[in-house]
């Protein structure tokens, strides 16, 4: 049986439910579940705190399980990312007042204040900067204006709230973070894991494409296969209007209305978008 654990609660549940839902898994419909049996898929999930994921999934008690890369590192746990997830997207940086800091290595000898103290202290190693590092909980920027700390190390959006305590962003970004499916670090070959992978998989690029369908001219597809050269190559085939093709093509989605209009202006016509609900390539 494989044994999956899944977020609780915050920002990586619902997308996580939703993800292994869509790739054809049983999810709870009660919140307060924190085991669920899929006896279909021969799967048992196990419904923890992100912050804990890493750990069990480490410790083998779990096959693997679903964390923010952030976590994972932050966790130091005997665990290893195996696929991104391309949701719950965030960006680890370092902010002091004006003239504290430019760069990492300015950090030697500082104060850094971090909810996340295990990935800054990775961070700082992998630079060979000696800094102290801080771990609190909820706003960190307090903790420059109240003489705790030099420097934060933060998740930052806008930025608006680190200029509205006076400190500013420096230097290279500490991570770029994501949901991620981890699993036990030197785990043995699985084939119910490459499974889901391939499920996953699957469900990833048929959120990322949509499936166009077009009409045009026999001697303008090359023209227009240019414009939709899909994930191996367009499937081609003759109307019964002579001269006329029908071209069916992968599209990222997110281009799909700039690509429709290139080739309505091409002259293609009959152009059809359809989304995709699962696939395997």
């Amino acid at each position: 049986m494989l044994r999956i654990a899944v977020p609780n609660k915050g920002s990586l549940a619902e997308p996580a439910a939703a993800m292994l839902r869509e790739a054809g898994y049983r999810q709870r419909s009660d919140p307060r579940e924190l085991v669920l049996q899929d006896p279909e898929n021969d799967t048992e999930f196990f419904f923890l705190r992100p912050r804990d994921i890493a750990v069990y999934v480490g410790s083998g008690k779990l096959d693997v399980g679903v964390t923010g890369r952030d976590l994972l590192i932050d966790s130091g746990a005997s665990a290893e990312e195996i696929l991104p997830l391309g949701f719950a997207r965030s960006t680890f940086r370092y902010a002091a007042r004006p003239g504290v800091a430019s760069s990492v290595s300015d950090l030697g000898g500082l104060r850094v204040a971090a909810a996340y103290p295990g990935l800054v202290a990775a961070h700082l190693a992998a630079h060979s900067i000696a800094a102290e590092v801080i771990r609190l909980d909820g706003a960190v920027e307090t903790s420059v204006r109240l003489g705790v700390a030099d420097v934060i190390a933060d998740v930052v959006e806008t930025g608006t709230t680190l200029r509205s305590a006076g400190l500013e962003v420096f230097g290279e970004p500490i991570l770029e973070s994501e949901a991620v499916l981890v699993r036990r670090t030197g785990a043995e070959p699985s084939p119910v894991i490459d499974q889901l992978l391939r499920r996953i998989q699957g469900v990833i690029v048929a959120r990322t494409y949509v499936l166009m369908d077009y009409d045009i001219t026999a001697e303008l597809v090359d023209a227009a296969v240019e414009l939709t050269p899909g994930i191996e190559s367009p499937t081609i085939s003759p109307l019964h209007h002579t001269g006329w093709v029908a071209v069916r093509a992968m599209v990222p989605r997110a281009h799909t209305n700039r690509v429709m209009d290139d080739l309505w202006e091409l002259g293609a016509r009959g152009i059809l978008v359809t989304d995709i609900h699962a696939c395997r390539l």
